[in-house]
């Protein structure tokens, strides 16, 4: 039995040169976990409070010094002593020091940090991978990765309201393979936009390309010429995050699409449409958060792929419970971090497995290298899980973690999801 005996933390950055929290947790036989919170560019409404300085003198007041030294001053004291396996009552401890329903007075970054060292300090003394904590067994297949290699929003006079667009190799014979699939995709739809837009096209906020149009019929009908120019017509399909609450209007209960406000049921019957022209694994946050009214019918009216939540169910067991109980989602995206600990994260996907919900492990906008994620995406035994865009560095971290699992584990092979796809 290993025990808590230090708890270091310290201000670093994501790789959007963001402020971060990193906690070191040591044991009393000398083993170290690491672990550091990420942050979204998209952020639900319902997740985890990031706690910042709010100094504009300092990284424009996203600093986080005051959740650093809540882990050093309030944490590290209650947790010390501890047995490095009680994952659950460690994370416990700090929810009830907490106190609050969204971890605002202590920080989602400084528990959810602290939450990732610890697990990784068990898997240290036992001599594991971390997914080898996670999992019920043997490591049999690793997940087919997705790649967000078109980037929604406000590019110049161009405003796409859906937030990624994403290829997914579903036909893929192995993990090397699908890796294969999406860097030669990327380089193929930069051909395909140079092209259409007869200029060169842009990087966008999470290094795919940038929109090319507001339209996302157009944009998916550019992907389907990237795929037959990369000459994987019958390997790959496609996925969207709408990212709806980012372009809702509240007071007037619309959508943005295609440069003007729609209500919910144009807007559903137009993904609908695409759902019914373009192969979609699936389609995340369709909606806005809290739009409990249409989600429903949403999952009801489209039948061609499945409607799966981010920011209406931020990884959250409440939540996820009443997106099932109400037949708004086939499946949710799992982020540990918009929940606040390893435990958290853990029940949604047990919840989501027992009833027949899809768990879709992401990491974030702000990533980091070496993210936790993997060790979910991996020990979890999920069969799909989003990504970037495979050109920066945190990025293709994640696709060498899954290729190196594969390796690492004799017998692993490539997750199917013929049993999935619903077109």
């Amino acid at each position: 039995m290993s025990k808590i005996k230090h708890v270091a933390a310290r201000q670093l950055i994501d790789c959007k040169c963001r402020p971060m929290v990193e906690v070191d947790i040591v044991t009393d036989d000398g083993y170290l976990g690491r672990g550091a919170a990420p942050t979204g560019s998209s952020v639900g409404q319902f997740e985890a409070a990031f706690v910042r300085d709010g100094n504009p003198n300092e990284y424009d007041g996203m600093s986080v010094h005051k959740a650093v030294d809540t882990v050093k001053n309030v944490i590290a004291p209650a947790i010390i002593g501890m047995d490095i396996a009680d994952q659950r009552g460690i994370d416990t401890r700090m929810i009830e020091l907490d106190g609050t329903g969204n971890k605002s007075r202590l920080g989602g970054n400084s528990i959810y940090s602290v939450s990732i060292a610890c697990i990784r300090a068990r898997a240290a003394a036992e001599r594991v991978p971390v997914y080898h904590l996670l999992s019920d067994g043997p490591i049999r297949t690793v997940p087919i990765p997705s790649f967000n290699i078109v980037n929604g929003g406000v590019y110049g006079d161009i405003s796409l309201a859906f937030n990624e667009f994403l290829v997914v190799p579903w036909k893929a014979a192995s993990i090397y393979e699908a890796v294969e699939i999406g860097t030669k995709c990327l380089t193929a739809l930069g051909k395909v936009l140079r092209r259409f837009l007869k200029a060169e096209p842009a990087v966008g906020r999470s290094y795919g390309w940038a929109a090319p149009s507001d339209d996302p019929e157009v944009v998916l009908g550019l992907m389907r010429e990237m795929v037959e120019e990369a000459g994987f017509s019958d390997k790959v399909a496609y996925a969207l995050d709408c990212a709806s609450s980012e372009m809702y209007d509240p007071v007037a209960k619309t959508y943005r699409l295609k440069g003007r406000q729609v209500d919910a049921a144009e807007l559903i019957d137009y993904v609908k449409m695409l759902s019914e022209k373009f192969p979609l694994v699936f389609v995340e946050d369709l909606l806005d958060e809290n739009d409990w009214d249409n989600y429903p019918k949403a999952a009801a009216a489209i039948t061609k792929t499945l409607i799966i939540g981010d920011d209406l169910t931020v990884t959250n067991l409440e939540r996820i419970k009443r997106a099932y109980e109400t037949r708004s989602i086939h499946g949710f995206v799992l982020k540990p971090n918009q929940v606040g600990t390893i435990t958290e994260a853990l029940d949604a996907h047990a919840f989501a497995r027992e009833h027949g919900l899809l768990s879709v492990p992401s990491g974030r906008a702000g990533g980091v290298i070496d993210d936790i994620v993997m060790d979910f995406s991996v020990g979890l035994q999920v069969p799909i899980q989003k990504n970037g865009a495979p050109r920066s560095g945190e990025r293709i971290d994640k696709l060498n973690f899954l290729m190196r699992a594969c390796d690492m584990n004799e017998g692993c092979t490539l997750r199917r999801i013929d049993d999935l796809v619903k077109f």
